[in-house]
């Protein structure tokens, strides 16, 4: 069964996929995933290692036909759509490969000499305006056999972003780069984001995810088993109350001597954790017992322990 939250009716979608299947011999890849990404989303693709999460990809992009099924990509069926469909689309899939004996700025102007949409006139300040925005401007004329992981990974990342793009699909983008690329893929995404691209990201770091996504579809060997809004997925899964005090020992102690089970909590700010209980009722309790309430709302649990907790269920 599939933790979902429903989408608002009526949603636009950028990318649509149904009873979708991938069988390669006797390995499953993708087992009957239905999902829409909303248009304008920022849908971060989660699942361990084997999930289908890049197998999903291939099949939006019509690099893999399905076994069985229908992808939608833009309105348009895949694979055979695709030559209508690509030329809006920017990917980085399975890690770039370029010419390891040219330069970045020689490989990508072979890219950009491939884009459809992309006039030649306009392809040296396309490909300075990408190399720049990825932070390789300064390596742009080393050769690309030189590049460590996360410069190649900067590159390919380069490759997707030469012109204004519908829908961005970024596998692992953050593999190989260091805290400063990782904020400036965070920032990409956000740029993106802003202009009304949707992007989708596969993505092993899940506080970045949370961080950048405002959806989310959850992967467990080849099945879908969440999706939806990331806020919403969150808030369904939300239990307790959590209280912002500064007298966290005395509502502690408060609140058990009343029955309740209470912990402290000061992750962000002091306050105290109640597993359960009436939220009015524990409040009035704490504000007669003498406690400084500043906040009460409900626990909401961080995306790694949502992702924990519906793997280790759908295992």
């Amino acid at each position: 069964m599939t933790f979902a939250v429903a989408a608002d009716p009526g949603t636009a979608v950028a990318a649509r996929v149904r009873g979708l299947c991938k069988v390669f011999g006797a390995t499953v890849a993708v087992e009957d995933v239905d999902l829409d990404i909303p248009d304008g989303a920022v849908l971060g693709m989660l699942g361990p290692n084997g999930s289908g999460k890049t197998t999903l990809i291939r099949l939006l992009l019509g690099l893999t036909r399905p076994s069985a099924g229908t992808a939608e990509l833009l309105n348009h069926p895949m694979p055979t759509g695709a030559a209508v469909v690509l030329p809006h689309v920017g990917a980085l899939v399975e890690g770039p490969g370029f010419h390891p004996f040219l330069s970045g700025r020689e490989n990508l102007r072979r890219v950009a000499a491939t884009e459809p949409l992309l006039p030649t006139r306009a392809i040296p300040a396309a490909v300075d305006a990408a190399l720049e925005r990825v932070g390789l401007g300064n390596a742009a004329d080393r050769r690309f056999r030189g590049y460590s992981l996360g410069m190649k990974q900067r590159l390919g990342l380069a490759g997707a972003l030469l012109l204004p793009r519908r829908l961005v699909i970024l596998d692992e983008p953050t593999n190989g780069l260091d805290p400063a690329g990782t904020r400036d893929v965070r920032r990409i995404i956000a740029e993106l984001h802003a202009g009304g691209a949707t992007v989708v990201v596969s993505s092993h770091l899940l506080t970045e995810v949370e961080a950048t996504c405002t959806h989310v579809a959850v992967l467990q060997s080849g099945s879908l088993i969440a999706e939806g809004e990331l806020r919403r997925l969150l808030d369904a899964d939300a239990t307790g109350l959590v209280v912002t005090t500064p007298d966290t020992d005395l509502a502690v102690a408060t609140l058990r001597a009343a029955g309740l089970d209470a912990y402290r909590d000061d992750a962000d700010e002091p306050g105290v954790v109640v597993p359960a209980g009436d939220a009015p009722g524990v409040i009035a309790l704490l504000v007669r017992a003498g406690v400084a309430v500043h906040e009460a709302r409900r626990g909401r649990p961080r995306l790694e322990e949502l992702f924990a907790r519906l793997t280790e269920t759908a295992t």
